[in-house]
């Protein structure tokens, strides 16, 4: 059996993550990929529910934001992302825990260590094999975004700083991270992601 993949695209709001996923899928499932999508916060009935408090509830302290998205991370990996693996597939998410890293830990000040040290037991060494970060002008990425919800709503000044704290991640975790243009139409962002993966001999050619 071929060893599954863990992928996840990230970036700002609005700079087309899911949009790259949905692609992707379909590139793989043409290849007789068996692929898993997920996103955060979410993907599980638990973490569901934490999505809708995160997103959708009342303001909340940093740390309680910060924490929550810890929760919902640990009950992914464990109900979903790591039995799909161990079958072989493919888990696609959009986001992971690098999110947390740039929103939480960087533009809310928390520290990106700190916010680090409670989501690494949560994620029990099960971390992506890639991470594609798509890189975009955050003001751009932001008027894309069709109905912004808490954290999305935020003033600009908070998004800028999560960019420079996605920034910041890259730039000490280089060998994980797939930095892409943004700006790109997501057929082209595609094409060079498959290029990627077959370069890494974990997709053969067609």
């Amino acid at each position: 059996m071929s060893p599954g993949r863990y992928l996840a695209v990230e970036g700002t709001e609005g700079v087309g993550k899911t949009t790259l996923n949905r692609l992707l899928t379909d590139r793989l499932n043409e290849r007789g990929v068996e692929v898993v999508r997920v996103r955060e916060p979410g993907g599980t009935p638990l973490g569901e529910q934490i999505r809708s408090l995160l997103l959708h509830g009342d303001d909340m302290a940093d740390w309680t934001e910060a924490l929550l998205f810890a929760a919902q991370r640990s009950e992914l990996v464990t109900r979903v992302i790591r039995p799909a693996l161990s079958q072989g597939k493919w888990v696609l998410s959009d986001r992971c825990f690098y999110s947390s890293l740039a929103y939480q830990g960087y533009a809310r000040g928390l520290g990106v260590s700190r916010v680090w040290s409670v989501n690494a037991p949560a994620l029990g060494g099960t971390l992506p094999d890639l991470v594609v970060w798509l890189e975009t002008d955050h003001g751009a990425a932001l008027l894309r975004q069709e109905q912004p919800d808490r954290i999305g709503s935020e003033d600009a000044s908070v998004h800028l700083q999560v960019w420079k704290g996605y920034r910041s991640v890259w730039t000490t975790d280089r060998e994980r991270t797939l930095r892409m243009d943004g700006g790109r139409s997501p057929q082209h962002s595609v094409e060079v992601l498959v290029s990627v993966l077959e370069e890494r001999g974990w997709l053969g050619p067609c």
